[in-house]
Protein backbone atom coordinates (compact mmCIF):
# COMPACT_ATOMS: atom_id res chain seq x y z
CA UNK A 1 0.00 0.00 0.00
CA UNK A 2 1.27 3.25 -0.93
CA UNK A 3 1.42 5.83 2.04
CA UNK A 4 -0.32 9.18 1.62
CA UNK A 5 2.15 11.85 1.52
CA UNK A 6 1.50 14.37 4.96
CA UNK A 7 3.53 16.97 3.83
CA UNK A 8 2.27 17.70 0.53
CA UNK A 9 1.92 21.79 -0.51
CA UNK A 10 -1.56 22.91 0.16
CA UNK A 11 -2.85 19.71 1.95
CA UNK A 12 -4.34 21.53 4.80
CA UNK A 13 -6.10 24.19 2.38
CA UNK A 14 -7.07 21.60 0.29
CA UNK A 15 -8.68 19.86 3.38
CA UNK A 16 -10.96 22.53 4.64
CA UNK A 17 -11.69 23.39 1.18
CA UNK A 18 -13.33 20.11 1.05
CA UNK A 19 -14.85 20.20 4.45
CA UNK A 20 -17.48 23.09 3.79
CA UNK A 21 -20.68 21.48 3.12
CA UNK A 22 -20.47 19.42 6.77
CA UNK A 23 -19.79 22.88 8.10
CA UNK A 24 -22.60 23.96 6.73
CA UNK A 25 -24.58 20.91 7.49
CA UNK A 26 -23.68 21.28 11.25
CA UNK A 27 -24.73 24.92 11.41
CA UNK A 28 -27.86 24.50 9.64
CA UNK A 29 -28.74 21.55 12.02
CA UNK A 30 -27.22 22.91 15.37
CA UNK A 31 -28.09 26.78 14.92
CA UNK A 32 -29.52 26.97 18.34
CA UNK A 33 -26.44 25.89 19.89
CA UNK A 34 -24.45 28.06 18.02
CA UNK A 35 -26.72 31.27 19.45
CA UNK A 36 -28.49 32.44 16.49
CA UNK A 37 -31.75 32.20 18.42
CA UNK A 38 -30.64 33.51 21.40
CA UNK A 39 -28.84 36.58 19.48
CA UNK A 40 -31.78 37.60 16.87
CA UNK A 41 -34.38 37.62 19.96
CA UNK A 42 -31.86 40.05 21.82
CA UNK A 43 -31.55 41.80 18.50
CA UNK A 44 -35.16 42.02 18.29
CA UNK A 45 -35.48 43.56 21.08
CA UNK A 46 -33.65 46.77 20.82
CA UNK A 47 -34.79 47.47 17.24
CA UNK A 48 -31.71 49.31 16.25
CA UNK A 49 -31.94 51.90 13.27
CA UNK A 50 -28.24 51.06 11.90
CA UNK A 51 -26.36 48.30 11.74
CA UNK A 52 -22.33 49.08 11.89
CA UNK A 53 -19.81 45.89 10.79
CA UNK A 54 -16.34 45.41 12.36
CA UNK A 55 -13.98 43.03 10.62
CA UNK A 56 -10.51 42.65 9.27
CA UNK A 57 -9.27 40.75 5.88
CA UNK A 58 -11.31 37.68 5.04
CA UNK A 59 -13.78 38.53 7.45
CA UNK A 60 -14.42 42.09 5.65
CA UNK A 61 -15.78 40.46 3.10
CA UNK A 62 -18.28 38.53 5.26
CA UNK A 63 -19.11 41.98 6.54
CA UNK A 64 -19.74 43.01 3.22
CA UNK A 65 -21.78 40.02 2.14
CA UNK A 66 -23.71 40.86 5.33
CA UNK A 67 -24.46 44.60 4.94
CA UNK A 68 -26.08 43.78 1.29
CA UNK A 69 -28.81 41.45 3.51
CA UNK A 70 -29.43 44.14 5.77
CA UNK A 71 -29.64 47.00 3.40
CA UNK A 72 -31.62 44.81 1.05
CA UNK A 73 -34.14 42.76 3.18
CA UNK A 74 -34.46 44.69 6.73
CA UNK A 75 -33.97 48.18 4.76
CA UNK A 76 -31.81 49.56 7.24
CA UNK A 77 -28.37 51.67 6.19
CA UNK A 78 -25.62 49.61 7.46
CA UNK A 79 -21.40 50.27 7.30
CA UNK A 80 -18.27 49.09 7.82
CA UNK A 81 -16.41 50.54 10.43
CA UNK A 82 -12.74 51.88 10.32
CA UNK A 83 -11.54 50.32 13.49
CA UNK A 84 -9.15 53.17 13.71
CA UNK A 85 -10.67 55.95 14.14
CA UNK A 86 -11.59 54.63 17.90
CA UNK A 87 -8.74 52.54 18.12
CA UNK A 88 -5.77 54.88 17.05
CA UNK A 89 -7.86 58.46 16.89
CA UNK A 90 -9.80 57.92 19.79
CA UNK A 91 -13.03 58.41 18.43
CA UNK A 92 -16.04 57.74 20.69
CA UNK A 93 -19.43 58.24 18.38
CA UNK A 94 -22.65 58.30 20.10
CA UNK A 95 -23.97 54.66 18.96
CA UNK A 96 -27.31 54.56 20.96
CA UNK A 97 -29.70 52.55 18.79
CA UNK A 98 -27.10 50.73 16.50
CA UNK A 99 -25.87 47.18 16.35
CA UNK A 100 -22.35 46.52 16.00
CA UNK A 101 -21.61 43.19 14.88
CA UNK A 102 -17.94 41.78 14.76
CA UNK A 103 -16.80 39.50 12.23
CA UNK A 104 -13.48 37.38 13.06
CA UNK A 105 -12.38 33.78 12.95
CA UNK A 106 -10.21 33.62 15.72
CA UNK A 107 -11.83 36.10 17.53
CA UNK A 108 -8.41 37.24 19.21
CA UNK A 109 -7.89 40.61 16.86
CA UNK A 110 -7.01 43.12 19.46
CA UNK A 111 -8.56 46.20 17.38
CA UNK A 112 -11.45 44.41 16.38
CA UNK A 113 -12.04 43.55 20.11
CA UNK A 114 -11.68 47.38 21.38
CA UNK A 115 -13.75 48.57 18.64
CA UNK A 116 -16.59 46.47 20.18
CA UNK A 117 -15.81 47.45 23.96
CA UNK A 118 -15.95 51.36 23.10
CA UNK A 119 -19.13 50.79 20.62
CA UNK A 120 -20.58 48.66 23.62
CA UNK A 121 -19.55 51.56 26.02
CA UNK A 122 -20.92 54.17 23.76
CA UNK A 123 -24.59 52.30 23.74
CA UNK A 124 -24.70 49.78 20.82
CA UNK A 125 -25.90 46.33 21.08
CA UNK A 126 -22.79 44.41 20.46
CA UNK A 127 -22.74 40.87 18.31
CA UNK A 128 -19.33 38.65 17.77
CA UNK A 129 -19.31 36.46 14.86
CA UNK A 130 -16.61 33.56 15.45
CA UNK A 131 -15.21 30.39 15.55
CA UNK A 132 -14.34 30.25 18.79
CA UNK A 133 -17.07 30.43 21.89
CA UNK A 134 -14.03 31.25 24.27
CA UNK A 135 -12.58 34.43 22.50
CA UNK A 136 -11.54 38.09 23.36
CA UNK A 137 -14.07 39.41 20.85
CA UNK A 138 -16.89 37.06 22.30
CA UNK A 139 -16.42 37.97 25.76
CA UNK A 140 -16.52 41.51 24.63
CA UNK A 141 -19.55 41.36 23.14
CA UNK A 142 -23.55 41.01 24.33
CA UNK A 143 -24.26 38.59 22.15
CA UNK A 144 -22.02 35.79 20.58
CA UNK A 145 -22.91 33.49 17.53
CA UNK A 146 -20.09 30.55 16.73
CA UNK A 147 -19.89 29.64 13.01
CA UNK A 148 -19.30 25.86 14.00
CA UNK A 149 -16.36 25.63 11.93
CA UNK A 150 -14.36 23.61 14.13
CA UNK A 151 -10.60 24.14 13.97
CA UNK A 152 -8.98 25.97 10.82
CA UNK A 153 -5.33 25.03 10.61
CA UNK A 154 -4.53 26.19 6.99
CA UNK A 155 -3.36 30.17 6.77
CA UNK A 156 -6.28 31.48 4.36
CA UNK A 157 -9.44 31.13 5.32
CA UNK A 158 -12.06 28.80 3.59
CA UNK A 159 -14.22 27.13 5.44
CA UNK A 160 -14.30 29.73 8.42
CA UNK A 161 -15.20 32.53 5.55
CA UNK A 162 -17.95 30.19 4.26
CA UNK A 163 -19.16 29.41 8.05
CA UNK A 164 -19.63 33.43 8.69
CA UNK A 165 -21.82 33.81 5.65
CA UNK A 166 -24.38 31.10 6.35
CA UNK A 167 -24.34 32.09 10.48
CA UNK A 168 -24.68 35.98 9.53
CA UNK A 169 -27.46 34.55 6.72
CA UNK A 170 -29.48 32.24 9.33
CA UNK A 171 -28.84 35.46 12.16
CA UNK A 172 -30.20 37.97 9.71
CA UNK A 173 -33.15 36.15 8.79
CA UNK A 174 -33.48 34.87 12.48
CA UNK A 175 -34.07 38.64 13.13
CA UNK A 176 -36.80 39.03 10.49
CA UNK A 177 -38.26 35.79 12.01
CA UNK A 178 -37.73 33.97 9.28
CA UNK A 179 -36.47 30.79 9.44
CA UNK A 180 -33.56 30.43 7.14
CA UNK A 181 -32.42 27.00 7.33
CA UNK A 182 -35.16 26.00 4.53
CA UNK A 183 -34.09 28.04 1.97
CA UNK A 184 -30.63 27.23 2.79
CA UNK A 185 -31.37 23.59 3.34
CA UNK A 186 -29.95 22.57 -0.29
CA UNK A 187 -26.50 24.46 -0.16
CA UNK A 188 -24.27 21.26 1.45
CA UNK A 189 -25.52 19.05 -1.36
CA UNK A 190 -25.15 21.56 -3.95
CA UNK A 191 -21.14 22.65 -2.44
CA UNK A 192 -20.54 18.53 -2.58
CA UNK A 193 -21.40 18.66 -6.25
CA UNK A 194 -19.02 21.61 -7.32
CA UNK A 195 -16.58 20.24 -5.32
CA UNK A 196 -16.37 16.72 -6.82
CA UNK A 197 -15.63 18.81 -10.08
CA UNK A 198 -12.67 19.80 -8.92
CA UNK A 199 -10.65 18.49 -12.46
CA UNK A 200 -12.16 21.45 -14.24
CA UNK A 201 -10.67 24.07 -11.80
CA UNK A 202 -6.79 22.47 -11.74
CA UNK A 203 -7.44 23.04 -15.27
CA UNK A 204 -7.99 26.40 -15.34
CA UNK A 205 -5.40 26.81 -13.56
CA UNK A 206 -2.63 26.28 -15.84
CA UNK A 207 -4.45 28.51 -17.59
CA UNK A 208 -3.23 31.34 -14.88
CA UNK A 209 -0.17 30.12 -13.69
CA UNK A 210 2.12 32.75 -15.04
CA UNK A 211 -0.38 35.72 -15.16
CA UNK A 212 1.52 38.38 -13.01
CA UNK A 213 -2.12 40.55 -12.69
CA UNK A 214 -5.50 39.60 -12.39
CA UNK A 215 -8.72 41.28 -11.61
CA UNK A 216 -11.86 40.12 -10.17
CA UNK A 217 -15.45 41.88 -10.87
CA UNK A 218 -19.04 41.34 -9.89
CA UNK A 219 -22.09 43.21 -8.40
CA UNK A 220 -24.59 43.08 -5.36
CA UNK A 221 -24.17 39.95 -3.58
CA UNK A 222 -21.62 38.50 -5.33
CA UNK A 223 -19.18 41.76 -5.14
CA UNK A 224 -17.89 40.32 -1.84
CA UNK A 225 -16.73 37.12 -3.86
CA UNK A 226 -14.77 39.14 -5.81
CA UNK A 227 -13.05 40.52 -3.57
CA UNK A 228 -12.51 37.60 -1.49
CA UNK A 229 -11.51 35.98 -4.31
CA UNK A 230 -8.72 38.33 -4.98
CA UNK A 231 -7.37 38.31 -1.92
CA UNK A 232 -7.26 34.30 -1.90
CA UNK A 233 -5.53 34.52 -5.19
CA UNK A 234 -2.60 37.52 -3.45
CA UNK A 235 -1.84 35.54 -0.09
CA UNK A 236 -1.98 32.30 -1.55
CA UNK A 237 0.04 33.06 -5.32
CA UNK A 238 1.26 36.17 -4.69
CA UNK A 239 -0.29 37.62 -7.55
CA UNK A 240 -1.00 41.12 -7.66
CA UNK A 241 -5.11 40.80 -7.72
CA UNK A 242 -7.47 43.55 -7.79
CA UNK A 243 -11.38 43.54 -7.20
CA UNK A 244 -13.85 45.82 -8.40
CA UNK A 245 -17.44 46.75 -8.21
CA UNK A 246 -18.58 46.45 -12.29
CA UNK A 247 -20.12 49.55 -11.72
CA UNK A 248 -16.70 51.19 -10.85
CA UNK A 249 -14.55 48.89 -13.33
CA UNK A 250 -15.99 50.58 -16.48
CA UNK A 251 -14.41 54.09 -14.58
CA UNK A 252 -10.79 54.56 -14.85
CA UNK A 253 -10.40 51.06 -13.85
CA UNK A 254 -11.21 49.83 -17.22
CA UNK A 255 -7.98 51.30 -18.45
CA UNK A 256 -5.98 48.33 -16.47
CA UNK A 257 -7.53 45.57 -19.01
CA UNK A 258 -5.62 44.11 -21.90
CA UNK A 259 -5.30 40.67 -22.77
CA UNK A 260 -2.15 39.90 -20.72
CA UNK A 261 -4.41 40.80 -17.63
CA UNK A 262 -7.26 37.73 -16.43
CA UNK A 263 -10.28 38.94 -15.46
CA UNK A 264 -12.51 36.94 -13.60
CA UNK A 265 -16.40 37.85 -13.85
CA UNK A 266 -19.01 37.04 -10.84
CA UNK A 267 -22.50 36.27 -12.78
CA UNK A 268 -24.83 34.46 -10.40
CA UNK A 269 -28.20 34.23 -11.41
CA UNK A 270 -30.34 37.65 -10.37
CA UNK A 271 -30.11 40.64 -10.30
CA UNK A 272 -26.64 41.37 -9.24
CA UNK A 273 -25.94 38.95 -12.38
CA UNK A 274 -28.41 40.88 -14.54
CA UNK A 275 -26.23 44.37 -13.59
CA UNK A 276 -23.13 42.50 -15.10
CA UNK A 277 -24.81 42.81 -18.26
CA UNK A 278 -23.05 45.72 -19.56
CA UNK A 279 -19.82 44.94 -18.42
CA UNK A 280 -18.74 41.81 -20.01
CA UNK A 281 -19.35 43.68 -23.15
CA UNK A 282 -16.93 46.57 -22.48
CA UNK A 283 -14.44 43.31 -21.54
CA UNK A 284 -15.26 42.03 -24.90
CA UNK A 285 -14.37 45.17 -26.84
CA UNK A 286 -10.50 45.42 -25.27
CA UNK A 287 -10.16 41.41 -26.14
CA UNK A 288 -10.05 40.65 -22.28
CA UNK A 289 -9.22 37.47 -21.51
CA UNK A 290 -12.29 36.53 -19.58
CA UNK A 291 -13.17 33.64 -16.82
CA UNK A 292 -16.90 33.61 -15.97
CA UNK A 293 -17.90 32.01 -12.80
CA UNK A 294 -21.58 32.26 -12.34
CA UNK A 295 -25.25 30.67 -14.73
CA UNK A 296 -24.99 28.65 -17.45
CA UNK A 297 -25.67 31.58 -20.04
CA UNK A 298 -23.20 33.88 -18.76
CA UNK A 299 -20.46 31.45 -18.66
CA UNK A 300 -21.76 30.10 -22.24
CA UNK A 301 -20.78 33.76 -23.39
CA UNK A 302 -17.19 34.01 -22.03
CA UNK A 303 -13.68 32.28 -23.38
CA UNK A 304 -13.59 29.88 -20.36
CA UNK A 305 -15.55 29.76 -17.13
CA UNK A 306 -17.12 27.47 -14.35
CA UNK A 307 -21.04 26.76 -14.71
CA UNK A 308 -22.26 27.02 -10.71
CA UNK A 309 -25.26 24.43 -9.73
CA UNK A 310 -28.43 25.38 -9.81
CA UNK A 311 -31.36 25.35 -7.29
CA UNK A 312 -29.68 28.20 -4.25
CA UNK A 313 -31.34 31.92 -4.52
CA UNK A 314 -28.98 34.95 -5.27
CA UNK A 315 -28.64 36.13 -1.83
CA UNK A 316 -26.94 32.23 -1.25
CA UNK A 317 -25.24 32.18 -4.02
CA UNK A 318 -22.05 33.29 -2.54
CA UNK A 319 -21.59 30.64 -0.65
CA UNK A 320 -21.13 28.26 -3.92
CA UNK A 321 -19.50 31.11 -5.88
CA UNK A 322 -16.06 31.18 -3.80
CA UNK A 323 -15.65 27.60 -3.60
CA UNK A 324 -13.76 27.63 -7.48
CA UNK A 325 -11.62 30.80 -6.45
CA UNK A 326 -10.37 28.95 -2.81
CA UNK A 327 -9.50 25.75 -5.42
CA UNK A 328 -8.09 28.06 -8.16
CA UNK A 329 -5.69 30.05 -5.75
CA UNK A 330 -4.68 26.51 -4.09
CA UNK A 331 -4.12 25.08 -7.77
CA UNK A 332 -2.44 28.25 -8.79
CA UNK A 333 -0.05 28.31 -5.80
CA UNK A 334 1.30 25.06 -5.89
CA UNK A 335 1.57 25.20 -9.64
CA UNK A 336 4.33 28.12 -9.37
CA UNK A 337 5.98 25.77 -7.24
CA UNK A 338 4.58 27.51 -3.40
CA UNK A 339 2.64 26.06 -0.45
CA UNK A 340 -0.67 28.15 0.37
CA UNK A 341 -0.49 26.43 3.96
CA UNK A 342 2.68 28.62 4.70
CA UNK A 343 2.53 31.98 2.65
CA UNK A 344 5.39 34.10 3.18
CA UNK A 345 4.58 36.77 6.21
CA UNK A 346 1.15 35.82 7.53
CA UNK A 347 -0.20 34.34 10.67
CA UNK A 348 -4.48 33.72 11.39
CA UNK A 349 -4.47 36.85 13.86
CA UNK A 350 -3.97 40.13 12.82
CA UNK A 351 -2.47 42.00 15.82
CA UNK A 352 -2.71 45.49 14.54
CA UNK A 353 -4.07 48.38 17.08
Amino acid sequence: MTAVATDRPGRLMAAEIAEQPVVWRRLLAEGGAAGIDDAAALIRGRRPRAVLFVARGTSDHAALYAKYLVEIRHGLPAGLVSPSTMTAYGARPDLQDVLMIGISQSGGSPDLVRSLEVARAQGALTVAVTNDRASALARAAHAHVDVLAGPERSVAATKSYTAQLLALYLLLERVREVDGRAAAAPLPDLGDALLARRGEVTELAQRYRFAQRMLTTARGYSYPTAREAALKLMETSYVSAQAFSGADLLHGPLALVDPQVPVFAVVADGVGGAAMGDVLPRLAERNADVCCVGHRGAVAGAAVGFTLPEGAPEELSPLLEILPFQLLALDVAVGRGGDPDAPRGLSKITETL
